[in-house]
């Protein structure tokens, strides 16, 4: 099996680390993990770079990074937001018949935390853990139709607005046009904006602070027309309020409601 000894090296560093409670020094680390100082001098400047790993200038001694804890903790709250949803996502396939996306928004670009497949006559290209444009996905739509003024703008600026095909929105007075129709009907609708030959209906997930998340149903044209279109929206707001109050309860009773968005200050 291929491996990257490089990398192999400086994720050692970090499960060492991590298991120290008073940090290590250099020598210590060397030392642990059989390695050249210079190597790993030059592991822990990359990663302390990159905010993995931390030091104290009195000691010396390396610590685990906050960026790590950050990582850990939105794995941990993006688990408990799924065990949190299950149930409402499957009743929401069956009573479609449809595929099913739960999602949420991170550093600008859209994370699929849950997808319930179906019998697809043709397959669409979504697995766990794939990030996808917002603009152009219904997930990705609801959530940015919520979202305060200022993070959409910085979001857009940032991230921009990329073309898939024809029908993807590229500009952001149209995005804008967009996102207040959401907000007046309440759920989203990708019309093959991101992938040709599918749609998306997807509805927003509050937690009484803001939106966290969007769940969605997805299908060929063919599955998703005119006139079942209405129909489907239903189901996906239902199944979100739902969710959102589960949310809500959870967060005015103190308890962590399973996740926080990557945008809020």
């Amino acid at each position: 099996m291929l491996s990257v000894p490089g990398l192999e090296k400086g994720l050692s560093i970090l499960e060492l680390l991590a298991g120290s409670r008073r940090g290590l020094s250099l020598s210590e680390i060397a030392r642990k993990l059989t390695l050249p100082k210079s190597t790993t001098h030059c592991l822990l400047v990359t990663l302390k770079s990159l905010c993995y790993v931390s030091s104290s200038e009195s000691t010396g001694r390396y610590f685990v990074g906050l960026k790590l804890v950050d990582l850990g903790n939105q794995a941990l709250r993006g688990l408990q937001l799924r065990e949190q949803t299950i149930s409402f996502l499957r009743s929401l396939q069956e009573a479609t018949q449809l595929t099913v996306h739960l999602a949420i928004l991170e550093h600008d670009d859209i994370v699929l935390l849950e997808k319930l497949k179906t019998a697809e006559t043709r397959r669409i290209a979504t697995w766990v853990g794939r990030r996808m444009d917002a603009h152009c996905t219904g997930v990705g739509k609801a959530i940015l139709a919520h979202l305060p003024d200022a993070d959409l703008h910085r979001c857009i600026l940032e991230h921009g607005l990329p073309r898939h095909n024809e029908n993807t929105i590229a500009s952001e007075k149209r995005l804008e046009q967009e996102l207040e129709r959401i907000r007046k009907q309440g759920f989203a609708l990708d019309d093959e904006e991101d992938e040709l030959g599918f749609r998306c209906i997807a509805a927003p997930i509050f937690d009484g602070e803001g939106v966290v998340a969007a769940v969605s149903v997805v299908g060929t044209l063919e599955q998703i027309t005119a006139d079942n279109l209405a129909a489907l929206a239903v189901e996906a707001k239902t199944t979100a309020g739902a969710i959102s109050r589960i949310l809500k309860n959870r967060l005015q009773s103190g308890e962590p409601a399973g996740i926080e968005m990557a945008t809020r200050p």
